[in-house]
């Protein structure tokens, strides 16, 4: 054998062997699931949202409600505009069809308006969670969901002269 079909020889083991480690890495066990945060422009100095949880609803409801590895805490939806977006959480789902999505809040929602810092009250049958349509098939072994609160359109001054949370909500 010449030095060349040594190194052809080499070269098409070295080929081999690596689509074979990377095939075999997928997750056999179902689809991965990234949600994303994110926000549209609004005229407010900071809007804080306390997310404790998220969950998905699969079209096969056997599972249930399946809880995602969430990244927990106060979010400013301000900091996530302009293409800015941030992993809120993650999971690995039996079933490729996403039908719903549920963030769990908590109670440290605020706005800031002029160097003022209110609280954002919610309806009370809203108070704990937040209901969102997606009815989405995930078309990969990865896939990601981006939620789009506009927090512009979402925070309602009362007459009392508080705040109150009105979720608009768009999934992209």
């Amino acid at each position: 054998m010449t030095k060349k079909s040594v190194a052809a020889i080499a070269l098409s083991i070295a080929v081999i062997t690596t689509l074979t480690i990377i095939s075999c890495k997928k997750d056999k066990s179902g689809y991965k699931l990234d949600v994303h945060l994110t926000d549209a422009p609004a005229a407010f100095e900071e809007v804080n949202v306390d997310i404790e949880e998220v969950k998905v609803k699969l079209r096969d409801d056997s599972a249930g409600w399946v809880s995602l590895n969430t990244n927990a805490g106060i979010y400013n939806l301000l900091g996530l505009q302009n293409g800015v977006d941030t992993l809120l959480a993650t999971g690995i789902l039996p079933s490729n069809f996403v039908q719903e999505i549920r963030l769990y809040l908590g109670s440290d929602n605020t706005v800031k308006v002029g160097g003022q810092t209110f609280p954002l009250s919610m309806n009370s049958g809203d108070a704990e969670r937040l209901m969102i349509k997606v009815n989405k098939g995930i078309s990969s072994a990865v896939d990601s969901l981006i939620i789009d609160f506009d927090a512009g359109l979402s925070i309602i001054l009362d007459g009392n002269g508080g705040y109150r949370l009105q979720p608009v909500i768009t999934i992209k």
